[in-house]
C-alpha cells in the first residue's frame, strides 16, 4: 500500500474557537466578534467569516494569524 500525505490547505475560514485561540477571549465574546464582522461586511447570519475579514478588523497580519491556524 503506497504511502499518502494528507495536505492541509491554509484555512480561508476562520471560527469561533480560533478566535477565542487568538484573543483569549470567552466563547460569547469570540460569536460577538464574528457577527459584528458579518454586519460590517454585509453578509447573513451564518455565513462564514475568513481570515482576511478576520484580520482587517481586528488589525492583525495575515501571514501570522495563517500560522497560528496551522
Amino acid at each position: 500500500m503506497p504511502f499518502s500525505q494528507k495536505i492541509v490547505p491554509n484555512r480561508i475560514v476562520i471560527y469561533a474557537k480560533d478566535v477565542m485561540n487568538i484573543t483569549g477571549r470567552g466563547e460569547r465574546t469570540a460569536r460577538k466578534i464574528l457577527q459584528q464582522i458579518r454586519v460590517m461586511n454585509g453578509k447573513g447570519k451564518n455565513t462564514f467569516v475568513t481570515v482576511t475579514e478576520f484580520c482587517r478588523y481586528a488589525g492583525l497580519e495575515e501571514r501570522s494569524v495563517q500560522e497560528f491556524l496551522k
